[in-house]
């Protein structure tokens, strides 16, 4: 931990208005800019008191010794915290309003900067302490209602048990939640079916959130949020499910987002895959693209893909994920993940490293340039089978993102590449469940001879045309998916709707399928 009387002093140049001392957990100071670590190791119950002795006076002792919450003020010069002797008559000081309070089994205090200066005349020992009368206000107990994660200590990682976190995360999994998301200042919310749902639990708090976060977070990517404001990890609890993790600073402080990924790895069934995305499993070679906005389940969908080839194949599958997702155990085939910032340094050089490592099936988590783009195209030529992800809505803009993301005098060769290299593009979106949960709409483009001669020559624009002429073959269109469900009443009208992206269409289908719905009525 950084000198107390230097932390202390730095307050006002750092523009910080609260310093926070906790029993099992690193010191922490509270700045305009978020949360800053103030120390480098958890403090212990003594270590927080020994600070606390330094600061309080006769009267204060007493009840720090009792155990009794308490509020006092005093007012410190720096000089004089480290020398109290040499400190001048006369010198202007700081004054802090200290709260200390006593919750089972700790010891937590807020130390906050208040407008005031110490007596002009006063010097010695007794000038540095000014201790005020506790109000009536603070109680000699815990000054606030416990929730039942709190005093559950088989969760508080200061008893050595699971993280207090877990617990948000059995709830989420029991309310079958897909994301939790937790604000500096607002209650923890829930997505349930898309929707954002407020939890009952009280406001997170700066010391709150930290007790939340940091037991989950490794050192790597707490230097990572140090430096960046923000980092990305994954993390597990036995037995129950995995958690893609954000740590973000927003204008309130410290965020976090959580996304639920099953331990259990749904099956082609389970989620109703058309029989046209299963069949490109079975390719030897090739380019598949599964894309569609963010949460609307692409890694779910290839996470099924990839665990079929497992169950099916005799292949070397290798994934590069950011993080790690669905943990695939090796079956029929062998199956080497990797994470980007753990495992290798990015997408780039782990596909590039690929080449090297005998793959027949190469995962690429994300296509985020041209070159992971161009490096992939190259990986499908040479023979091996690619899936990748775009953040793409349709079939034909996903080939349209692809070529455009190549300077224009190297379209024309990116063309014919793709052409020769693409198989199949899954563009699929999640709609709302009559009764609840969600479901995936799809749609499907399957690259045969007349659909490369379109990307070659570039009439992309041609493409959803042909999709609709060529239903024999599994080729769909989102609309087609969106209205199968509406007839089969999964998916209500509206919702359908929302999610389609030719909207004007799917008014035109619901009409031909006598299915009531009026546009301008939502």
């Amino acid at each position: 931990m950084a000198a107390l009387d230097k932390v202390l002093a730095s307050m006002a140049d750092r523009k910080a208005g609260l310093f926070s001392l906790k029993a099992g957990e690193i010191p922490l100071l509270h700045t305009g800019r978020g949360t800053q670590p103030a120390g480098s190791s958890p403090l212990t119950e003594e270590r927080v008191l020994a600070c606390l002795r330094e600061l309080a006076g006769p009267a204060e002792l007493a009840s720090l010794e009792a155990r009794q919450a308490i509020e006092f003020t005093f007012s410190a010069d720096p000089k004089a915290l480290l020398n109290p002797g040499d400190s001048a008559a006369g010198a202007k000081r700081d004054v802090f309003r200290v709260v200390v309070t006593f919750p089972p089994g700790g010891v937590e205090a807020e130390i906050r900067p208040a407008i005031a200066t110490a007596p002009a005349e006063a010097s010695g020992p007794t000038a540095e302490r000014v201790p005020a009368p506790v109000p009536a206000a603070v109680p000699a107990a815990v000054p606030r209602t416990l929730t039942a994660m709190e005093t559950d200590r088989s969760f508080d990682p200061r008893a050595g048990g699971a993280p207090c976190i877990d617990e948000l995360f059995r709830d989420m999994i029991s309310r079958n939640a897909s994301d939790l998301h937790l604000t500096m200042g607002q209650p923890p919310r829930l997505r349930l079916d898309g929707r954002m749902l407020l939890t009952d639990l009280p406001p997170l708090t700066p010391a709150r959130m930290a007790e939340l976060l940091w037991p989950i977070c490794s050192p790597k990517n707490r230097r990572e949020f140090e430096s960046d404001s923000d980092t990305d990890f994954a993390y597990e609890v036995p037995g129950l499910a995995r958690f893609r993790c954000n740590f973000f600073m927003d204008r309130t402080g410290m965020g976090a987002v959580f996304r639920q990924i099953p331990t259990k790895i749904p099956t082609m069934e389970q989620l109703g895959l058309p029989k046209e995305i299963i069949d490109l499993c079975w390719l030897s070679k090739g380019f598949v693209v599964v894309t569609g906005p963010t949460g609307s389940g692409k890694s779910t969908t290839l996470s099924a893909l990839i665990n079929h080839i497992n169950e099916n194949r005799s292949d070397h599958i290798i994934t590069i994920e950011d993080p790690i997702e669905f943990v695939h155990e090796n079956k029929k085939c062998l199956l080497n993940q990797r994470e980007v910032g753990t495992h290798t340094q990015g997408f780039k050089r782990a596909l590039r490293a690929a080449l090297r490592e005998d793959p027949d099936i190469v995962l690429v988590g994300e296509m985020r340039d041209l070159e992971t783009i161009g490096i992939a195209l190259e990986t499908a030529e040479t023979g091996h089978l690619v899936f990748g992800t775009l953040h793409t809505t349709t079939a034909a803009s996903t080939v349209d993102r692809i070529i455009d993301q190549f300077p224009t005098d190297r379209q024309t060769q990116i063309r014919v590449m793709l052409s020769e290299a693409l198989k199949g593009v899954i563009a699929q979106t999640l709609c709302r469940k009559i009764g609840g949960g969600r479901i995936a709409a799809y749609e499907v483009l399957i690259v045969n001879t007349a659909v490369s001669n379109l990307i070659r020559e570039g009439k992309t624009f041609q493409i959803p045309s042909l999709m609709q002429t060529q239903r024999q073959i599994g080729m769909r269109t989102l609309n087609d998916s969106l209205f199968e469900l509406v007839k089969s009443r999964q998916v209500e009208p509206k919702e359908a709707y929302i999610k389609a992206v030719d909207k004007s269409s799917l008014v035109v289908l619901f009409d031909r399928g006598g299915i009531r719905f009026d546009p301008n009525r939502l």
